[in-house]
């Protein structure tokens, strides 16, 4: 099953329009209304999916870089976890990891956004929603995941990275584990972090949050001892009651039981 938008505004329009100042109350009232709609569609298109991580990365990272291909490794390594891969749906890393889980037989699964120049969904995904407002995709992107992938990308990956970890680090989540792979690439922001420790803007347990690898095993390993053991995920068939209309994936085969939290209703 896939979800898309009918946009009535250009590619990327809705969060200008939003961001752009105080307009009439109907106005607003309207925007709101839009808001609470791109939620809904995600909330049908993601709630039966299973347990997800997330893998964060650039657009921009092309098949045959290294970074692609560690990607793509992390994605068949993520669903033989049982976990659901989930991505921001588009190129590059996204598409990587989104590849990887398919090609092992695993649920792939991605959260598009509407851009000016139109990112479209990568061909890997069993489903995607396409969403008009950013922040309602982190979101999403957050709330179905039990731990973080960050790849190698730009201002947009920064941005989910933070936003993951200051929500970990506020206890707005739980203590979901964080993977950082690329150790050459995030060097400098892993010791301007260090650098942030010293100066007391941060605390020197909040760099206990990360784990810097460029290792597969070492991530997966991580992965399994921070997000499966503590929180009690075992096999849960999805339940029947589908208020607003949601679907589980049809037709997925997977050699290992899928991972559920065992008190999510």
């Amino acid at each position: 099953m896939t979800t898309q938008s009918q946009p009535h505004s250009a590619p990327g329009e809705s969060d200008r329009r939003m961001l752009e100042g105080p307009r009439s109350r109907s106005s607003e009232f309207y925007t709101l209304l839009r808001v609470v709609r791109d939620f809904v569609r995600g909330f049908r298109a993601l709630h039966f999916v299973g347990p997800c991580v997330t893998v964060f990365g650039s657009a921009r990272i092309r098949e045959g870089d290294r970074y692609y291909e560690l990607a793509r490794q992390m994605g068949r390594a993520i669903v033989g976890l049982g976990f659901t891969v989930i991505t921001g749906g588009g190129p590059g890393i996204m598409e990587a990891a989104n590849r990887g889980a398919k090609e092992a037989g695993g649920p792939s699964v991605g959260c598009n956004v509407e851009l000016p120049h139109e990112q479209k969904p990568n061909q890997y995904l069993d489903r995607w929603v396409t969403l008009r407002y950013f922040f309602v995709r982190k979101t999403l992107l957050v709330k179905y995941s039990y731990a973080f992938v960050i790849m190698p990308g730009g201002a947009g990956t920064l941005d989910e990275f933070f936003e993951a970890l200051t929500l970990i680090q506020t206890g707005k989540i739980r203590n979901f584990p964080i993977v950082v792979m690329g150790v050459d690439y995030w060097r400098g922001l892993v010791d301007f972090m260090e650098s942030m420790a010293r100066a007391g803007t941060i605390s020197r347990e909040d760099l206990h949050l990360i784990q810097v690898t460029d290792s597969v095993d070492e991530a997966i390993q991580h992965i399994r001892e921070k997000a499966i053991e503590p929180f009690g995920l075992k096999y849960a068939a999805p339940k029947s009651r589908r208020w607003l209309g949601e679907q589980a994936l049809a037709r997925w085969r997977h050699p290992h039981p899928r991972t559920q939290p065992a008190t999510q209703q």
